[in-house]
């Protein structure tokens, strides 16, 4: 995000005062950073409408922050002698405070009005912590979830970034009053035991970031670790600037490092694909471009990139900066709720554009009213801080009192559906009818959290994990085992397996992975595409472990169904698998894979309508299932289609029994899984033979 609305100073170099003292800097008004601010985050906004990338951008505000905190810590620190935490901390307050609580006191708003109820408890969670500035860990956990993939966007997602600043507002004072603690002890200026300092962060946090990048993207993306060496980068820049002058620097020399910095910047998202390859050493690209225009400086040639960054449009959005990045994201993503869309058209896009900027200009106009407001007290330091709790405070109220309200009625809905004669789900299908008249459960602001305990008890390896995660359940000492493996959409049957198993006094072990099937090798990313190998090594190990139980059954997905129209296909891999398991005597159960939802469920109960949410998840099975006819597939393989239980007469209803069928585009509830038992247990006993 931009870095909060400070003085924009330039360090320069000045000669060193008697005695050795370190030299002090001076001011110098750079107006080219401003409009560096402005090209930044338009191309954050443009990015996000139209292009559905992300653009850099989000990385040159980070170092913009390092490179102006620095300076302005340090300098206080040469005139003082001391890190003035109080005054800082108050500083940011006024400054950071009132814009935050105003766009998430829209988004409150904006959620009630716009975003379907199976959001609200998710979005309530993030803006509190949005709020208390550790949005970034939010969605570092969530992001790891393969299970979440699905899920419509956060409107305050955007968040994170003001988190990870956040957290730098909190170190780096700390880091400069040990520096000067040191520099005290070793007799150097703290200036020169800081650069050493930032340095060392500069080192050791891009090297996690690119080892963290290259084996956990997704978390490493919202890492504050994995982020500070571009914060450290802005920091040394402006140190190094104190001492040196780049003004020295030939006049063509610099007029070429301003324009080719701000024509890489601008080529960044076009040419990575940032979402995916940062914050490892890839981001070296924006922040390093928006060093080189910092570097180059005011060139005073009217050829010069600045003179085109120093215009008073750009650096009029500079100034609203800030605001334009908190206001853009959500209004976007209120956008797609309320059109039922899944882009902006180039209209739609300019109208979010232009009500972002507005929105801007009226959201900067009230925070600096507010900040002259508490800079005129007699108290300065104390009303900043009194500013800051008045305008988060009830932010984070409202949106507590939103969770509880929440969490209660989910309790009650709860104990209304305890009557499984009321809800009997699946079992409608075959003779046992629903009670007209009563509300489907799981609700839809229950569904996301309606999943089964394999999902949330650490037995669902994620992504990056390629040792396999066992779990046991049922009766541990049975005769007869059964064994779960593949990914989520094996997982999601577990809640009707784990109900026949304790029925039928079977043990059941499961073994399974997000995103990974049961293959022979050539796995890729459900999302992305990307080879997988992770998954390839687990699928190794996981046939290991089967062959060292020796199950009566292995229950794997059979088939594999697509949300984009693709046709439905036998698991691609999973016969050479399957022959393995043969050889070894071992059977295997492939159930067919369940239909998909190409657009969330609280869109069926919106904009498209009950009967068009069938249709469209019928038509991601095949009329016949591929297993049918297929030549090469063992002996040892039984499949079983248990689609009639989700579909029947040609259509694919979202509610069954009065219970919700699927909790996202393609897993099931838990709730419903758990009335597929006793169909479950009936179709293992007769492959079995039990």
């Amino acid at each position: 995000m931009p870095p909060s609305p400070e003085t924009l100073e330039r360090p320069t170099p000045s000669k060193a005062s008697a005695g050795g003292a370190p030299p002090r800097a001076r001011a110098g008004h750079r107006p080219e950073i401003q409009g560096l601010r402005a090209v930044a985050v338009l191309l954050v906004a443009v990015y996000h409408i139209w292009l559905g990338r992300v653009s850099g951008g989000v990385d040159v505000f980070l170092m913009l922050t390092g490179f102006l905190i620095t300076g302005s810590l340090l300098r206080t620190v040469e005139r003082k002698g001391r890190v003035e935490f109080l005054a800082f901390a108050a500083r940011l307050a006024r400054r950071l405070f009132p814009p935050a609580a105003i766009v998430l006191a829209g988004v409150l708003a904006g959620t009630l009005l716009w975003l379907p109820q199976d959001r609200w408890q998710g979005t309530l969670a993030e803006v509190i912590a949005s709020a208390a500035y550790y949005e970034n860990w939010r969605l570092a956990t969530t992001a790891v979830d393969y299970l979440a993939g699905g899920d419509g966007a956060s409107p305050v997602q955007h968040f994170w970034s003001l988190a990870i600043q956040g957290q730098f507002y909190l170190l780096w004072p700390l880091l400069l009053a040990v520096a000067t603690i040191v520099a005290v002890r070793v007799r150097r200026s703290p200036r020169a035991v800081f650069t050493g300092m930032l340095g060392l962060v500069f080192a050791g946090s891009l090297l996690y970031s690119v080892v963290r990048t290259a084996t956990e993207q997704r978390w490493a993306y919202f890492d504050t670790g994995a982020r500070l060496w571009e914060l450290a980068l802005g920091g040394l820049v402006a140190l190094a600037l104190a001492r040196w002058d780049s003004a020295r620097l030939p006049r063509p020399l610099r007029v070429v490092l301003g324009w080719g910095g701000l024509v890489a910047l601008v080529a960044c998202g076009l040419l990575l694909q940032v979402s995916t390859v940062f914050p490892g050493y890839a981001a070296l690209w924006p922040t390093g471009a928006a060093v080189l225009i910092i570097v180059a400086g005011t060139t005073g040639s009217r050829f010069g990139a600045d003179r085109l960054l120093s215009t008073r449009p750009l650096t009029y959005v500079g100034d609203i900066s800030y605001a334009l990045y908190l206001w853009h994201w959500p209004l976007f993503i209120f956008y797609l709720a309320a059109s039922g869309r899944s882009t902006a058209s180039l209209a739609a896009g300019s109208v979010i554009l232009a009500a972002s900027f507005l929105l801007a200009v009226g959201t900067t106009w009230l925070s600096d009213r507010s900040v002259g407001w508490a800079s005129g007290r007699r108290s300065p330091r104390a009303w900043s801080f009194a500013l800051g709790l008045a305008c988060l405070a009830p932010v984070v109220m409202a949106a507590g009192g939103g969770t509880a309200y929440l969490d209660e009625q989910a309790r009650r809905r709860e104990a209304q559906a305890a009557d499984p004669a009321n809800y009997p789900g699946a079992a409608a299908l075959t003779g046992a009818p629903a009670p007209p008249g009563l509300p489907f459960r799981p609700d839809l602001r229950d569904a996301k959290q309606d999943r089964s305990l394999i999902e949330g008890n650490g037995c669902l390896a994620p992504y990056k994990a390629s040792a396999v995660r066992v779990c046991e359940y049922g009766h541990r000492g049975s005769r007869r085992t059964l064994a779960l493996v593949g990914n989520s959409h094996a997982a999601h049957w577990f809640p009707a397996l784990h109900k026949a198993a304790e029925n039928a006094g079977w043990r059941l072990v499961t073994m399974v992975k997000a995103g990974c099937a049961l293959t022979a090798g050539g796995a890729r990313y459900p999302d992305t595409g990307q080879p997988y190998p992770e998954c390839d090594a687990w699928s190794r190990n996981v046939m290991t472990e089967v062959r060292a139980l020796r199950p009566d059954f292995v229950i794997t997905i059979g088939t594999r169904t697509d949300p984009s129209g693709r046709p439905e296909e036998l698991e691609r891999g999973g016969v050479p698998r399957w022959r393995q398991l043969r050889a070894a005597r071992i059977r295997v159960l492939a159930i067919r894979d369940t239909p998909r939802l190409t657009v969330p469920p609280s869109q069926c109960f919106g904009h498209l309508g009950l009967e068009a949410c069938a249709e469209v998840r019928y038509r991601s099975l095949a009329k016949v299932s591929p297993h049918r006819g297929r030549r090469g597939i063992p002996a040892n393989v039984r499949f079983v289609d248990l689609s009639r239980y989700v579909c029947a007469a040609g259509r694919c209803p979202m509610v069954i029994g009065n219970v919700l069928v699927v909790r996202d585009r393609g897993h099931f509830t838990e709730t419903y899984a758990r009335t597929l038992a006793p169909m479950v247990e009936r179709e293992i006993r007769r492959a079995a033979g039990w």
